[in-house]
């Protein structure tokens, strides 16, 4: 039947900071969603890809309240173009679009929630929106999403179904036996074609996670109850999963108002409500127990987080139907049943309907909930007789070679340990025959009922039988054959190989633990020497790799760690082994965190470890540097530099026998800029940028020093003019600081006007009014110049730039200069100096001493005296 398909979301156009595209892969009733940036452009997309080829059923949309897009356009494709290389139309099939409603009706306080059915075949789905519908709310032109979600049937299982019937299908068909007869099937439970209220995206959405995973749980074991004819049972989880429907529902909202009090820094309000979720789930669990529905699979305490690697997806609807009705519908509790749930619904709770008021801009962080993708998507092996937490990703199905990013288990490490063992009775289920022929060789060393415990399905068996294990190889005598330990350490390596692949943190925790002891201790205690140990670290090392890649960065961390720990180990590091693994050239489509994993490990290790009879040579290295230098993705390449420029300091030019020449051309790519500049600088050189910007500076000083020279001397030779203006109208002399104006006593000079000249505008054209020149070139520009540069009765005072008369010079120093409070006046010669170097001046009494005014001018330049007057 069809169910939820998992996705990844592979790109988008752009997103707001804090709503990502990204969090469309997780549903809970806290999410953000994705949003457009900002006055973006249109349309925007977003691509995805599902975890395999499916044939999507049905598509659900749960739009914001009033960031809408007036229509939303699908696509759908088999495949992806390069990474690097342009989208390819022709790629994408359209399916169709979907109009969405303006939410005026509603007062844009209802979110709508879209179901498009189709029948389309493919992997990666593309959606395009297009220009949002404008309101009141919607400031800055914005299309939101707060959910999507995919429901279909993976496409392999369905063709080889429908399309091939089998030899025993053919029989039955010439016998008149038809196949799909209920009564021949125990475990029918409606129309093939029906979807499960489970998968719905409104149970999501309006669900406490933590209840939603026991919801399904129960689920489970309502369809092997049926299975196994145990009605009564059923009803019993029939009455109990529509009754904690409801309780989700509450613990849901509980949850966004909690959230809504933080953002609002009402923190009493946050506490009151954290305090009414422990109290209301506490009392439920309990009564789960007290009614034997709950054992310790069923405790999880923390939903697990999702991978939120990038990828691409498109999808395509035919047909459409909307709907603003409530969002989900609520199963009454059935009276009379043995299983009552009366005490946990005391408080009456409203339904949260999609006419429920959404608060607007709210930002809290969304919960990391349960992983989306559904284990039912695998046609192969049976897996849907598997638990949730034991069923694989489509993706490890099919690329089982390669790393694959892992989900992170449906319990963490910490609500393990908070998980009590005590619901867990008996003993763990039978191999399979599968399992028994893989297994063979662990089973003759260990025994069937240890190995079975390594295949249960209940993680806690998984766990106890590589302590079991473990305890056995420690307890093994001194005197035991060599075969012996040879076999029961390679049955040892095989178990813990399949337990380094768990998805549950305390089996794969145990399984290093295992492998570090036989390591370290049980192949030193045996001599086993060193084949055994290279046996031990090149079995385990690439699952180990592969766990780097983990979606959980607490287990990315330990499983780099133990890397790490097991390179520089005494027994492993003279095997040069993981060195040599790690410098493999990394694949151009492997995982971010894988290739960050591998890439911060070579770092790492290279700087404990050297190039030095390590496994790390210059060549190998080099290799996998340049390499990482043309990964996708920015940080793997930022590490990528960081070794080289390590290399670089300890080796210098050997290093740039495996990098291009440092030409213009090869500056052009910016990594290769960024490498040679770094080459530069740790040369102890300048780059070239920083050459250019010193030049640049010093300029910039210069032309800037320049301007403000000509502004101020442009200000001056403007006084200077309507000094010169005064002079044309009569009968002034100018003593020139700062425009201050000195009426002097009429004396014959060369500036003065005769009386018996016609005209003394004329006379004056061509005559600068201070030295008494006349010449052709003294028009307007020439006269500011004249007086810049040439004119012997002017000059710049040194420490305020103004051009002032000579003989003016000494009261201008001590009136009207910016720094005149720096001078003083020597009484002796009356010139003024710095006061700093006066009282050495008056000391020395070598100035040349100042005669009255009627006796002689003294000229503060040359420091002599000459005839009085002006002349």
């Amino acid at each position: 039947m069809p169910h939820k398909i998992g996705f990844i979301v592979v790109s988008s156009s752009g997103h707001e900071d804090g709503f990502s595209a990204k969090e469309l892969m997780v549903h809970a009733p806290t999410v953000n969603g994705w949003r457009s940036p900002r006055l973006c452009q249109y349309p925007q997309e977003i691509v995805l890809q599902l975890v395999e080829r499916c044939r999507i059923r049905k598509l659900q949309l749960l739009a914001h309240q009033y960031m809408i897009s007036s229509k939303i356009e699908f696509y759908i494709s088999e495949s992806l173009p390069e990474y690097f290389a342009p989208y390819q139309s022709e790629r994408f099939h359209r399916l169709g679009y979907v109009p969405l409603s303006d939410n005026e009706k509603t007062d844009f306080k209802a979110r709508e929630l879209k179901s498009v059915y189709m029948d389309a075949v493919g992997q990666y789905l593309k959606l395009i929106f297009h220009k949002n519908y404008v309101n009141k709310y919607n400031l800055y032109g914005q299309v939101a999403l707060v959910a999507i979600n995919i429901i279909g049937d993976p496409a392999d299982y369905s063709n080889d179904s429908n399309n091939t019937p089998s030899r025993e299908k053919l029989i039955d068909h010439y016998l008149g036996i038809k196949s799909d007869d209920p009564a021949l099937d125990g475990t029918y439970l409606g129309k093939p074609d029906s979807i499960s209220p489970l998968d719905d995206l409104a149970f999501d959405m309006y669900q406490d996670p933590e209840v939603a995973q026991i919801i399904r749980r129960l689920d489970e074991k309502k369809r092997e109850a049926v299975h196994h004819e145990r009605y009564d049972y059923a009803k019993k989880l029939k009455q109990a999963i529509a009754d904690l429907q409801k309780v989700g529902e509450r613990l849901g909202r509980y949850e966004v108002e909690k959230r809504y009090a933080v953002e609002k820094e009402d923190y009493d309000l946050a506490k009151k409500k954290k305090q009414q979720m422990e109290a209301y789930r506490l009392r439920v669990y309990q009564q789960l127990e007290l009614h034997d529905l709950l054992d310790a699979e069923l405790m999880i305490r923390k939903p697990p987080e999702l991978p939120l690697e990038p990828t691409i997806y498109t999808d395509n609807p035919q047909r459409t139907k909307a709907t603003n009705s409530p969002p989900c519908e609520h199963t009454e509790p059935q009276k009379g049943e043995p299983w009552k749930a009366e005490p946990l619904l005391e408080e009456k709770s409203g339904d949260p309907t999609s006419t429920e008021p959404f608060v607007p801009h709210q930002s809290p962080p969304p919960p990391v909930t349960h992983p989306i993708t559904s284990g039912e998507v695998f046609p192969k092996e049976n897996v849907e007789f598997l638990p949730y937490d034991e069923r694989p990703l489509p993706a490890i199905c099919k690329q089982a070679d390669e790393a694959i990013a892992y989900l992170e288990p449906e319990m963490t490490e910490e609500d393990i340990h908070d998980t009590p063992r005590s619901g867990i009775t008996g003993e763990p289920e039978p191999l399979t025959e599968k399992a028994l022929r893989e297994a063979s060789s662990a089973i003759e060393v260990f025994g069937e009922a240890l190995v079975s415990g390594a295949y249960s399905k209940t993680w806690s068996y998984r766990e106890d039988a590589l302590l079991a294990v473990y305890k056995k190889l420690m307890e093994t005598s001194l005197n035991t054959p060599k075969d012996v330990l040879k076999n029961m350490l390679r049955a040892a390596i095989f178990l813990v190989r399949r337990a380094i692949k768990d998805i549950v943190s305390s089996v794969f925790q145990a399984s290093l633990k295992l492998l570090k002891m036989i390591i370290t201790q049980y192949i030193p205690k045996h001599k086993l020497g060193k084949l055994e140990t290279s046996h031990c670290v090149e079995k385990t090392l690439p699952n180990l790799l592969s766990r780097t890649g983990d979606s959980s960065s607490r287990l990315r961390l330990v499983a780099s760690n133990f890397i790490q720990e097991m390179a520089l180990s005494s027994e492993v590091k003279p095997l040069q082994i993981v060195p040599v693994h790690l410098v493999q050239p990394l694949k151009s489509n492997s995982p971010t965190h894988l290739a960050m994993s591998q890439v911060e490990l070579v770092e790492c290790l290279l700087k404990d470890m050297g190039t030095e009879n390590s496994g790390f040579t210059i060549g190998n290295v080099m290799k996998f540097a340049t390499g990482a230098l043309e990964h996708r993705v920015y940080e793997v390449r930022d590490v990528a530099l960081r070794i080289i420029f390590d290399m670089y300091r300890k080796h210098k030019a050997a290093i740039l026998e495996y990098l291009p020449p440092d030409d213009a051309n090869i500056r052009k790519t910016v990594i290769y800029k960024t490498l040679f500049d770094g080459f530069t600088k740790i040369d102890g050189k300048l780059s070239e940028a920083e050459i250019r910007a010193q030049r640049k500076a010093v300029t910039e000083e210069a032309e800037k020093q320049k301007k403000e020279e000509i502004k101020v001397l442009q200000g001056q030779l403007a006084a200077l003019k309507e000094i010169q203006a005064e002079v044309q109208a009569g009968k002034v002399r100018v003593s020139l600081f700062t425009g201050y104006q000195v009426n002097k006593s009429p004396q014959p000079a060369a500036a003065e006007i005769p009386d018996d000249h016609p005209s003394g505008a004329n006379y004056l054209d061509n005559l600068c009014i201070f030295c008494g020149e006349r010449d052709e070139s003294f028009t307007e520009e020439g006269l500011d110049l004249h007086y810049w540069k040439h004119c012997p009765m002017l000059t710049r005072c040194e420490h305020c730039k103004q051009v002032v008369e000579i003989a003016s010079l000494t009261e201008h120093l001590l009136t009207d200069c910016d720094k005149k409070d720096s001078f003083g006046k020597c009484q002796r010669c009356s010139e003024a100096l710095p006061k700093d170097e006066l009282p050495k001046h008056i000391k020395s009494k070598t100035c040349n001493s100042a005669k009255p005014e009627n006796v002689a001018n003294h000229c503060p330049l040359c420091h002599d005296n000459f005839s009085p007057g002006e002349e």
